[in-house]
């Protein structure tokens, strides 16, 4: 399950830049129900991108904004209120991670659904009974 976190350089503190992906796995693992299961931890990646401040844009002008972009199975965060959950905690993780003048306005935080079978890892596609079975059998 892909994290993407895109920012300006300079937005995070330099430990923030290590920590943003920890914490944001973390975040997602409890809202889902996941942490201690090797299987569901192991899926979980993601990148950060610092671009040079001149290079982000919100309504068409220069503005410093992060973004952090969650891409996830259909079956992952599958209610409105765990979406919301995880909306709420990035953004508290932003905001602990960044440089002081970070506008939390300025967080932005998209969740992406994959259909069913449009989402895998090693060339196998999982359905979401797939990884529902996956992530039982990392709890034994």
């Amino acid at each position: 399950m892909p994290i993407t976190v895109t920012a300006p350089t300079g937005t995070f503190t330099e430990s923030g830049e290590r920590e943003i992906l920890p914490r944001l796995t973390a975040a997602l693992l409890d809202i889902s129900g996941g942490t201690g299961n090797a299987f569901f931890t192991g899926i979980i990646g993601g990148t950060v991108h610092l671009l040079p401040p001149h290079a982000i844009y919100a309504g068409g002008v220069n503005r410093r904004i992060v973004m952090v972009e969650l891409k996830l199975p259909n079956i992952g965060l599958p209610d409105t209120q765990s979406r919301a959950t995880f909306v709420t905690a990035a953004t508290d993780i932003v905001d602990a991670l960044t440089n002081p003048g970070h506008n939390r306005a300025d967080t932005w935080v998209n969740i992406v659904n994959a259909p069913d079978g449009g989402w895998g890892i090693g060339g196998r596609a999982y359905t979401g009974d797939a990884l529902i079975s996956a992530v039982a059998a990392g709890m034994a």
